[in-house]
């Protein structure tokens, strides 16, 4: 991470206060079954981190708060975590949303046979990274054989009802583009995917999120090593657009790292930016368990020029 320290820096990027929050984040670590270029949370097989018992607990308790509606589960690969499936369930068993951030390959791991299955009898939203419809950019940046692991994971969703008409089960696919450059309109882009995945392999889905690379993590390193990152930012703050602020993510969700820490977004977690809450450094989210958050100053810096850059990107695609 010291590669990407520079990004700690503001250098002119407008001041945030939160709105209503709505929204629980949560990693529940950083262990992956891929080493994707463009992962700004630099998961992978080899990583350690994973959420325990005890702070599962205290994010069930969180879920309590009526403000709460949605459960966005995130990793690494959320579903390697021992815990995955009670925090599901006990979040079901409130009515919430849930979200699972899933990159689909992990439904052919040893071990994770019923998976796919599981997020259909819980009613799980799958939110599936799929950075290209095509063979040699996924492959390119995920690692040799997964676009075909995808299109045969993307096949088994489908039918266990998820992206067809009168199931209520939610396949949504992100994209991300393959280099320093923004992602074109999500609303082109959305055709052609659903052009391409149907013709090709006959399988449906639902939405299409489109997220612009941020220069953190494992994409901001190769940045840094290639001497690009100060292009990059540059790129980003020139197509700034100010109405795409009040829609940033930051301002009705809250992020939770593997240790229970609290941030305003999973990029500022990768950052170490903490939310900002009196009297703590480092607020945990057992600290937040009585405390209101609307109307709180959230940490900014330039990285955060990725949200609002052109259509603007969040964890729910383009802003506009």
């Amino acid at each position: 991470m010291h590669a990407v320290a520079p990004l700690l820096k503001n250098t002119g990027f407008p001041c945030l206060h939160r709105s209503h929050v709505h929204t629980l984040q949560v990693n529940l670590g950083y262990r992956c079954n891929l080493t994707c270029v463009h992962c700004h949370v630099s998961a992978g097989p080899h990583r350690t981190e994973d959420m325990d018992a005890e702070t599962i607990d205290v994010v069930i308790e969180y879920l309590g708060r009526p403000n709460i509606e949605t459960l966005d589960i995130t990793g690494g690969a959320p579903e390697m975590n021992a815990h995955f499936r009670r925090l599901v369930h006990s979040a079901r068993s409130m009515g919430k949303r849930i979200m699972d951030r899933c990159n689909l390959t992990i439904l052919e791991e040893p071990g994770y046979a019923d998976l796919a299955e599981f997020l259909a009898a819980e009613r799980v939203e799958v939110v599936a990274s799929l950075p290209c419809y095509t063979e040699e950019n996924v492959d390119g940046q995920r690692g040799k054989g997964t676009y075909h692991a995808s299109i045969r994971a993307l096949k088994r969703l489908n039918a266990l009802g998820y992206a067809l008409p009168g199931t209520g089960l939610t396949l949504n696919l992100v994209y991300n583009p393959l280099d320093a450059y923004l992602p074109a309109p999500q609303a082109g882009l959305k055709e052609d995917y659903t052009r391409e995945l149907k013709e090709r392999w006959g399988i449906s889905f639902n939405d299409l999120f489109v997220l612009a690379n941020m220069p953190i993590g494992r994409f901001g390193s190769m940045l840094v090593s290639k001497g690009r990152l100060q292009a990059y930012l540059d790129t980003l703050k020139q197509a700034h657009q100010s109405h795409n602020l009040p829609n940033v993510m930051c301002r009705h969700l809250i992020s939770v790292d593997w240790r229970g820490y609290v941030y305003d977004c999973d990029f500022n977690q990768m950052l170490a930016l903490p939310l900002r809450l009196d009297g703590k450094s480092r607020p945990h989210l057992r600290d937040l368990l009585q405390t209101e958050l609307k109307g709180t100053a959230i940490a900014v810096g330039d990285h955060c020029y990725g949200c609002t850059a052109g259509q603007g990107s969040s964890c729910g695609g383009a802003l506009s």
